[in-house]
């Protein structure tokens, strides 16, 4: 500290002008100045450190990009936190007269920042747990997209029509989530088909596997399947059960596709799509009826 004002002496006394006090501790331009220059110093060097953490001690690691970043910014914090008391201490600020201002400033932001800092912390057991990753195909509550991006508040996932939304990152620690693509991007749909009772079950499930397997979207290996899933009251209910890669993000594009396809080789082959029925049956029979006189 002394050092520091010996550099500044040539401007006289202007650096040791009063400002406000601080308990027992007055605080000068000249402490300003210092803690202004060494904060600075503080700053750029914990950015340095995290910049290296990042991009050079994890770069070869199989640790993710988001992780990578948020340990660089756990050490930047922790860093900075040290850094700051010690730089008060060499100010000469006792840190003793600021603990009943801290405890204050304490509390009203610890009621402030109650969702962040949950945010904060599930974002934290995401980056390291990885339920979820760049890349996954999710659904998290009425939230159905791509996660492009896992900050620690919040992720970043894109819908099929190219909408992107911020879901907090303590939905996905609360709630139910439910990734299409943890271990791959293999999905397998099904699709009920119903028939009428005159076609023939096994015709119906050649044409319904011919099919998808003629589809590009259905994976060869695992290859398609049908059930005969029920009797029902006005058809014969089958399951067509298809595997994809490429439609796993847009089911309803593949169901269409193989709906349409379907409906044309039903005709093809004259298998009927019925609708439903019900038989009205009326018994024969005396219906007595008796008069009533007015009273």
């Amino acid at each position: 500290m002394d050092r520091i004002f010996e550099l500044l002496e040539p401007f006289g006394t202007f650096t040791k002008i009063p400002l406000y006090s601080i308990g027992d501790t007055t605080i000068t331009l000249g402490t300003m100045l210092y803690l202004t220059v060494l904060v600075v110093a503080l700053f750029y060097i914990t950015g340095k450190l995290k910049t290296w953490i990042v991009e050079g001690l994890l770069l070869r690691s199989q640790v993710e990009l988001g992780v990578r970043h948020a340990v660089g910014n756990i050490v930047r914090m922790v860093f900075l936190a040290l850094g700051l008391i010690i730089i008060l201490q060499t100010a000469g600020i006792n840190l003793s007269s600021l603990t009943v201002l801290f405890g204050a400033l304490g509390i009203g932001v610890g009621f402030g920042l109650q969702g962040v800092t949950n945010n904060f912390v599930s974002g934290i057991i995401l980056l390291l747990e990885r339920p979820i990753k760049v890349g996954d195909r999710i659904e998290v509550g009425n939230v159905n997209g791509d996660v492009i991006n896992i900050s620690p508040r919040a992720t970043t996932i894109v819908t099929n029509d190219n909408i992107a939304i911020i879901v907090p990152n303590a939905d996905f620690i609360s709630s139910k989530v439910v990734n299409w693509s943890y271990t791959n991007r293999n999905v397998r749909f099904n699709f009920p088909v119903g028939v009428s009772y005159s076609s023939d079950p096994e015709q119906v499930r050649s044409v319904l596997l011919e099919v998808a397997r003629a589809h590009h979207g259905v994976l060869k290996e695992p290859g398609p399947s049908v059930l005969f899933d029920a009797f029902g009251d006005s058809a014969l209910n089958f399951v067509l059960r298809v595997w994809t890669r490429d439609f796993s993000t847009v089911p309803g594009v593949l169901r269409s596709e193989l709906y349409f396809a379907i409906s044309r080789a039903f005709k093809e082959q004259g298998i009927e799509i019925p609708f439903p029925q019900r038989d009205l049956h009326i018994k024969s029979g005396t219906l007595n009826v008796r008069q009533v006189s007015p009273s």
